[in-house]
């Protein structure tokens, strides 16, 4: 892992706060209203994911949620564009099986940013473990309504066996798909370094009040050391 990814590492709170735009649209969100309703929250790592955006509204709104959070020193990882998280200055890019493999990304955002990678399956995640990437993502855990993957749910029994892949090359593992804030802690205790939630932090209508719930559980989970 690179000083970068080491250093993200250190904020990589058990809560990975995904900023999706077309949840948060359909929620009747503005993005930066989400962003800062997260932040206050106590979320200290942001995805922004907006797939269907168009590139310059994409860059503008990233370099936007960027600032926020920098201004809460929290970070910021941008879905799927190298390009944008360089020219946002965000912290980190996550890509998935169909996105521009890692090494290009790696080459396009320098060893100063954190570089993560979606797996589906274990050869996924042991290609994954080949690449030059700081984290590896596993799932959809439990299957989401909130994306369409491609991909059946992996289960807990898969995340146990990705972390413990994982924890040997010292790479955390972040768990997506379905998650919950009633079943997030089981998560973290099947392996996971990290959840990365996007529909249930909205569920209730209060994302700064479901936020915070996620962070107080969380805290009281036993968490992997990588």
């Amino acid at each position: 892992m690179n000083s970068a990814g080491r250093t993200l590492r250190a904020e990589f709170a058990s809560l990975h706060a995904i900023v999706d735009a077309e949840t948060a649209a359909r929620a009747g969100w503005p993005i930066l209203d989400l962003a800062a309703a997260f932040l206050r929250g106590g979320a200290r790592l942001l995805q922004f994911r907006a797939k269907s955006m168009p590139g310059d509204a994409f860059l503008a709104t990233a370099s936007a949620v960027v600032q926020l959070a920098h201004h809460h020193q929290a970070r910021v990882i941008v879905n799927d564009r190298a390009d944008i998280a360089r020219l946002a200055s965000a912290d980190g890019v996550h890509v998935g099986q169909d996105d521009l493999p890692a090494a290009a990304v790696r080459t396009l955002v320098g060893r100063q940013s954190c570089v993560g990678l979606s797996t589906h399956s274990l050869v996924q995640v042991d290609r994954a473990l080949a690449e030059p990437v700081d984290y590896i993502g596993i799932g959809p855990v439990f299957g989401t309504t909130t994306k369409d993957t491609g991909y059946e749910k992996v289960g807990l029994d898969m995340v146990r066996e990705a972390a413990r892949r994982t924890r040997t090359h010292a790479l955390p593992l972040v768990a997506i798909g379905g998650i919950t804030l009633e079943t997030a802690a089981s998560v973290i205790d099947a392996g996971a370094a990290s959840v990365a939630v996007i529909g249930d932090l909205l569920s209730t209508g209060d994302p700064e009040a479901r936020v915070r719930a996620f962070v107080e559980r969380l805290s009281r989970s036993e968490r992997p050391r990588v």
